[in-house]
């Protein structure tokens, strides 16, 4: 079952600010992006977050899981956490700092002569 827009769309209104937090589709599913840098994945209308240090606060109230099958555990939130976790904004920026900047996509030139 693929997440929904309005899924993302409800998602995306929990958190604050709202210019720091983006979704991308991915394989009819989303990746959620916080300062750029990919913290969680939202799978079947449930938020997989990464499990880092920064984002120990959740180990209490989460469940861990896949969110597919060979995929390492991830904090698992359904929609009723994603409002009653009021720290979720915070986690989110504080795991993206944690994380290092993405690396810069190579650019392919053409090949002369051909």
């Amino acid at each position: 079952m693929a997440t929904s827009k309005e899924t993302i769309a409800f998602l995306l209104k929990r958190l604050e600010p709202p210019e720091r937090f983006l979704a991308k589709p991915m394989f009819g599913e989303y990746a959620l992006y916080a300062d750029g840098k990919p913290v969680a994945l939202v799978c079947d209308d449930l938020l997989f977050v990464k499990i880092l240090p920064a984002s120990e606060e959740l180990r209490p109230v989460c469940e861990q899981g896949p969110p597919y099958p060979g995929a390492k555990a991830h904090y698992v939130l359904d929609e009723s956490q994603w409002s009653s976790v009021r720290t979720l904004p915070r986690i989110l920026l504080a795991l993206a700092a944690s994380l290092p900047a993405p690396k810069a996509k190579k650019v392919r030139g053409k090949i002369s002569g051909q």
